[in-house]
């Protein structure tokens, strides 16, 4: 009996694919379209890289750019404390921010030196 029900689902395939064949007016057969996806993958992968390419060049400017902005900040930062370390400054006045502003003498002698060693300015300036 399964012997039976084989044979007849196999002439009917055939007979299927037969009538597929024969339906279509000189169409060649359809290729699976695995190749083409492949194909389509592939320029995408090529887009991504040229993509990550540019990016990275992008970055390697972006970075020196920032490098050369961090060393001009820094010789100027180096400049100026140059320029305040010239500034003279009066040992009563720091000990007088020192007290009346509770403070540490590294920030007084800051502040003082910003000032150009004018008390009443740099007072000003630390309690603004």
């Amino acid at each position: 009996r399964w012997r039976g029900e084989l044979e007849m689902a196999t002439e009917g395939d055939v007979e299927l694919e037969l009538e597929t064949e024969t339906s279509g007016p000189e169409r060649p057969p359809e290729k699976p379209r695995k190749h083409d996806s492949g194909a389509a993958d592939l320029e995408r992968v090529t887009d991504y890289a040229e993509e990550k390419e540019i990016q990275s060049s992008n970055l390697e400017t972006a970075m020196s750019v920032i490098g050369d902005r961090r060393s001009r900040e820094q010789k100027a930062k180096q400049e100026r404390e140059k320029e305040l370390a010239k500034v003279t400054i009066k040992k009563e006045d720091l000990e007088l921010i020192m007290t009346e502003m509770e403070i540490s003498r590294a920030a007084a002698e800051r502040s003082l030196r910003e000032h150009m060693g004018n008390v009443v300015e740099a007072l000003i300036a630390l309690t603004n």
